[in-house]
């Protein structure tokens, strides 16, 4: 059932007046915002009374990261409250992403950040906006600061929903070594160390994967992954020189379509093309600097990424061509470079207390080329489109907070950005060059704290950027004419929150918001064409729960509920296919008992309407994790981890399209194709610290 606005509207403030009841009753006045700061919650989350400027902003800490068993390395994502991440495809790919209503495919709107660096990729081969995490090792992880919504001045382009970004480690607490095993061929090693050099740090880490997974074609993931970094001084205080090197070749089994497996064709695990996959590698280096003094923090960021993939796919089979078959390859290859740098400084005028910050980002993208192409067993026998593409971007923000009462912030944020855009395309009339704009205010209150309580008001606009091609493109690949795509789209959100931690040990946030964006702009990689989509508002409430009932025992329960429609009228309906409606998380820890340590995750995913009039919907999925960890002595570990406890069968993802297979008539056969989620699968890891 989906909420309406008036009730999604009582419940928040039913809420809000419980938290506000909560913190009157615990004593007559209002207590000192000083008092309220002077107790810090520490765990899983560092979401303290005073750390953020929004009721969705915080910080992951690196306990939760090591507690808790994660089958992919980008799932690392779904611990920001209400975020799903599930893959449709094989686990060399970017995952898919749900957040706020949103199905974000595979990152259009949540922007990624690792130390700096963007994982986006804009103007992608598969999908704009395209986040593949898989390069990172999570060992080396020590926080992830999240944010949602389009209100912070530092956030551009992607960001519109919400924003991460992962900072790694310049330094071990100990030298590790890791080997795990488990089913279907799993196999993992992890060897990292940080050791003293030159008046600094060293910091070397190296991970080798393999995996063949429960298909029926097995999966031949050979991932490689290695960082190396030097630091000098403290995070706020020093500097770093980070270079990251990874490659992955892996075969996949793509979503299918449901009569397949009812019918025989193929089992649960089985493929209709087995020569799906794809090879792709990103290397990278980077330096960081922070120079802090007195009243002036100023940070500088520049970093330059190599980057390829080819990646070969079949949806709907024999389709298009009866005869080759429909598979593609989506090929690029891409050189980004860019630059980040802001100076933040204390001022004060008429006496109230200020924090000024004045930002500017650059980036530069080159793809040579960038690609579509028909192929038959991943070898190619025509082109659908091949570009060459040059996209530039130069942000520049300003945000201001000031105090103007013990118990009233504010922040007031600035932000432009300008894009340039040049194609040159292999489909006469496409190539061209193109340029954009657009100017985004943001504002917040913050109101209290009182007796631990405060609460807050957003309200900001953002954008989400288009595929460079759709910009100057004339005519599809198919011959049809084509107007070209507005360059940036603009969005608008605001918020209501409230946080408190009146109860000893937990840290509890609740959320209401509204998200409208100007079109859903789309460039859909499987065809080769941009393809606008209307206007749409979601609006929801989110419930984050952090409590540590004990310095050994920690809780985590998270709840989302949203409502996405487009505004813009159609006969066909006004349902988002695949915007997510409800999720729900649960998690508990278990530490220090003895040599022995446990974790738990349950994560709900609720139905999403698969069609615009919402005469399709999917079913929920309701996936549990599990691990049992056991201190053989002081360096040595052994932790047992389970995956899809319960063995649910279930759909990591599930689309509705025309498929056609052999022998089934010309137009093909709508239907419903999914994903299934991996069967229950074991992983022993054996930990050796040094």
């Amino acid at each position: 059932m989906h909420l309406r606005k008036s009730k999604l509207a009582a419940a928040c403030k039913l809420a809000l007046l419980l938290m506000a009841g909560q913190a009157a009753a615990q004593s007559e006045g209002a207590s000192s915002p000083d008092e309220a700061r002077t107790v810090r919650v520490a765990g899983h989350y560092d979401n303290a009374v005073g750390t953020s400027d929004a009721a969705s902003q915080g910080v992951i800490t690196n306990e939760l990261i090591v507690n808790r068993p994660a089958l992919r390395t980008g799932e690392l994502l779904e611990f920001v409250p209400g975020l799903i991440v599930t893959q449709h495809s094989g686990d060399g790919k970017a995952n898919q992403y749900f957040l706020r209503g949103f199905n974000l495919d595979h990152g259009t709107d949540f922007a990624t950040f690792v130390d700096g660096m963007p994982v986006n990729m804009r103007t992608h081969a598969h999908g704009h906006g395209y986040s593949d995490l898989n390069f990172l090792i999570p060992e080396l992880v020590q926080r992830i600061d999240y944010k949602k919504g389009p209100y912070f001045a530092g956030e551009g382009d992607f960001a519109s929903a919400g924003a991460a970004r992962i900072r790694l480690m310049d330094k071990l607490p100990q030298g590790m070594a890791s080997l795990s095993v488990g089913q279907h061929g799993y196999a993992r090693g992890v060897l990292a160390d940080s050791v003293a050099a030159m008046q600094g740090t060293l910091l070397y880490g190296l991970e080798l994967n393999r995996n063949d997974g429960p298909w029926d074609s097995p999966e031949r993931v050979r991932k490689y992954s290695g960082v190396l970094r030097y630091s000098q001084g403290t995070q706020d205080d020093g500097f770093n020189v980070t270079a990251m090197a990874y490659r992955n070749s892996w075969n996949a089994t793509d979503q299918v379509p449901l009569r397949a497996v009812e019918s025989g064709v193929i089992g649960r695990y089985g493929a209709l093309d087995p020569s799906d996959g794809g090879d792709t590698s990103r290397y990278s280096l980077a330096y960081a600097l922070r120079k802090r003094t007195d009243n002036r923090l100023f940070e500088f960021d520049a970093y330059v990424i190599r980057s390829q993939l080819d990646l070969t796919s079949n949806f709907t089979y024999f389709l298009a061509d009866p005869e080759l078959g429909d598979q593609f390859q989506q090929s690029e290859r891409r050189t980004v470079a860019g630059v980040n740098a802001s100076a933040s400084w204390n001022t004060e005028l008429a006496g109230f207390a200020m924090r000024n910050k004045v930002g500017l980002q650059a980036r530069h993208d080159r793809l040579s080329p960038v690609g579509l192409y028909g192929t038959q067993d991943r070898v190619r026998h025509s082109t659908v489109r091949e570009d060459r593409v040059r996209e530039g971007s130069v942000g520049l923000y300003a945000e201001n907070s000031t105090q103007w009462l013990p118990w009233l912030r504010s922040v007031a944020g600035l932000r432009h950005d300008a894009y340039r855009f040049n194609v040159a395309s292999s489909i006469a009339g496409n190539s061209g060059k193109a340029s954009d704009g657009i100017t985004s205010p943001k504002l917040s209150l913050i109101f209290g704290p009182w007796s631990k309580t405060e609460f807050f008001a957003n309200a900001g606009k953002g954008f989400h950027s288009n595929d460079a091609r759709g910009t100057t493109q004339t005519r599809l690949p198919d011959g049809t004419a084509s107007a070209p795509v507005t360059p940036l789209v603009a969005t608008r959100g605001m918020e209501l929150g409230a946080r408190t931690e009146w109860l000893p040990g937990l840290q509890s946030s609740l959320a209401l918001w509204r998200l409208d964006i100007d079109s859903e702009l789309l460039f859909v990689g499987d065809a080769g064409e941009t393809e606008p989509s209307r206007a749409s508002r979601r609006h929801g409430i989110e419930w984050n729960n952090h409590y540590i009932a004990a310095p050994w025992l920690l809780f985590d329960l998270d709840l989302a509920a949203s409502r996405s429609r487009y505004t813009e009228q159609d006969p066909a309906g006004n349902f988002i296919p695949g915007s997510i409606d409800k999720v729900a998380s649960f998690g508990v820890t278990l530490t220090d008992q003895g040599p022995w340590s446990a974790a738990f995750q349950l994560r709900y995913f609720g139905p999403r309407p698969l069609v615009e009039d919402n005469s399709v919907r999917s079913a929920s999925t309701t996936l549990a994790y599990a691990r049992l960890g056991y201190q053989l002595n002081r360096q040595t570990r052994v932790s047992l981890d389970v995956f899809n406890l319960f063995d649910k069968r279930a759909s990591d993802i599930d689309y509705y399209y025309a498929s056609r297979l052999p022998g089934e008539a010309a137009e093909g056969v709508e239907d419903r194709h999914f994903h299934p989620v991996e069967p229950r699968s074991v992983r022993l890891t054996l930990a050796y610290a040094f």
